[in-house]
């Protein structure tokens, strides 16, 4: 492995690739080290290790966001609000046809697209600003008083206007930096800022962990944890490593035969493949948008039970009933979580796959699947091979996102231990390390030296 490292660092395109995303993701990082210009920030520190409520929605939304909400500085929304847009677009361009027309142009109109997404990020930002510093910084006090109107204690518009332009020039900025990536970098570039997130985020978490923990058996006074429920954690965390990895690497061979082909005395084809189809087709996409989506009824229903409504009449009752069903952690909350992961895995599935495009393509290049004619009967086929696969993922991912919720629940650490060492952070950080390492690997390969994860020839991680 040593030796492979080494190789990395001797080619200087690889080399200099490398170098410019680490440089970039240090920059990112600086940047939640800068608080508004309006806050306090020993206000901040000192709320910055409260659970419960909204720090849980917050801790929730850091951990596929690139965000840290509750430290409120110029990256405070991370690319949650790309990471919106992008939704947005996505859903759009199935249903509507101009757009749909666009994604058919190639490389034209995903940039068109991509313009479009910058627009939609921006106007996101706007809105998520004001929602953000009116609902979470004001009331929680984090607003330095010197900043404050004297006579109504409320924050004069023009610093309104600071930290709305502010926060959206730091969501527009780490945008700027995941295209970066993307372009001049290795890796994909908002992956990439979500995980370092979530990276910086776990000695943290496992720092809390310490603090709750204990060596003796069944626990200790306060509800420390047992060394019994550590060594289940400790299990628990390999477990999901191993099943990320499991899932991530598997396939479902489609056996292929290409036609032969004489020419002179020669036969060319008439060989065995095979067509690999992931079992994870999505990828982690499916959390991120199941999550998004959920936080807005999660705060919308309760910023609007907190309101003034009529003791015990309708809208009293409805919102309070809402924001209790909505809760982080709440059976209402899970099932929606799990229903969204299953319909996000297949309409992803169904946007990056078609079977119809992989049947055409298989006859123009003179293969096939043994037992099924070319064209409708190999596309039928291939949908119903994928339909199936599919439902395992979506399976496997709904059990991951669970997870925390299980082992809060369960064994009783906090939801920020629970969510970054065995659910949802665990399960992107794992996931984009290995698309990380693949596209090194493409780069080695292409010099004919052999990738950081050469697989045997028995090609391990088939399903």
């Amino acid at each position: 492995m040593w030796e492979k490292i080494r190789v990395v660092w001797q080619i200087p395109e690889l080399r200099q690739k490398i170098l410019l995303t680490l440089g970039l993701l240090a920059i990112y990082r600086l940047g939640f080290q800068i608080p508004l210009p309006i806050v306090n920030p020993e206000r901040v520190q000192a709320a910055a290790g409260q659970t419960g409520g909204m720090a849980d929605v917050l801790q929730a939304v850091a951990v596929f966001s690139a965000s840290q909400l509750n430290q409120v500085t110029i990256f405070g929304l991370g690319i949650m609000p790309y990471i919106s847009a992008s939704i947005i677009f996505q859903l759009l361009g199935s249903v509507y046809p101009p757009l749909e027309a666009l994604q058919k142009e190639g490389e034209a109109g995903r940039k068109k697209i991509n313009e479009y997404t910058r627009y939609a990020t921006v106007f996101i930002c706007v809105i998520q600003s004001i929602i953000y510093v009116k609902s979470y910084v004001v009331p929680s006090g984090f607003v330095d008083p010197v900043y404050l109107n004297p006579e109504t204690e409320a924050l004069g518009w023009g610093w309104w206007l600071v930290a709305i332009l502010t926060m959206t020039a730091g969501t527009v900025f780490l945008m700027w930096v995941g295209e970066q990536i993307d372009e001049y970098g290795i890796g994909n570039g908002i992956s990439l800022l979500i995980m370092a997130g979530i990276l910086a985020a776990m000695p943290g978490a496992g720092y809390d962990l310490l603090k709750q923990a204990t060596l003796a058996l069944g626990g200790g006074p306060g509800g420390k944890l047992g060394i019994e429920k550590l060594l289940m954690l400790a299990a628990m965390f390999v477990a999901v490593v191993v099943g990320v990895v499991y899932i991530t690497l598997g396939q479902r061979r489609i056996p292929m035969q290409s036609a032969k082909h004489v020419r002179g005395r020669k036969v060319y084809g008439g060989t065995r493949q095979y067509l690999p189809l992931k079992v994870n087709q999505a990828g982690v996409m499916p959390i991120i948008f199941a999550s998004s989506l959920l936080l807005l009824p999660t705060i919308l229903f309760t910023q609007l039970a907190k309101l003034q409504w009529e003791k015990n009449g309708f809208w009293d009752s409805f919102f309070n009933w809402a924001s209790t069903a909505f809760a982080m952690n709440s059976f209402g909350y899970v099932l929606c979580y799990v229903g969204l992961i299953y319909f996000f895995c297949f309409f992803w599935t169904a946007i990056t796959f078609n079977p119809k495009d992989v049947s055409e393509n298989l006859k123009n290049h003179g293969s096939f699947i043994p037992g099924y004619r070319p064209g409708k009967r190999t596309a039928d086929y291939l949908e119903k091979v994928m339909f199936r696969i599919t439902y395992v993922g979506a399976g496997f991912l709904a059990l991951v996102a669970i997870i925390p919720t299980i082992i809060s629940s369960s064994i009783g650490v906090s939801p920020m231990v629970a969510s970054f060492y065995g659910g949802t952070g665990l399960l992107i950080a794992v996931s984009v390390a290995f698309d990380l390492v693949q596209k090194i690997d493409s780069h080695l390969v292409m010099r004919n030296y052999s990738g950081l994860l050469e697989k045997s020839s028995g090609g391990g991680g088939g399903f």
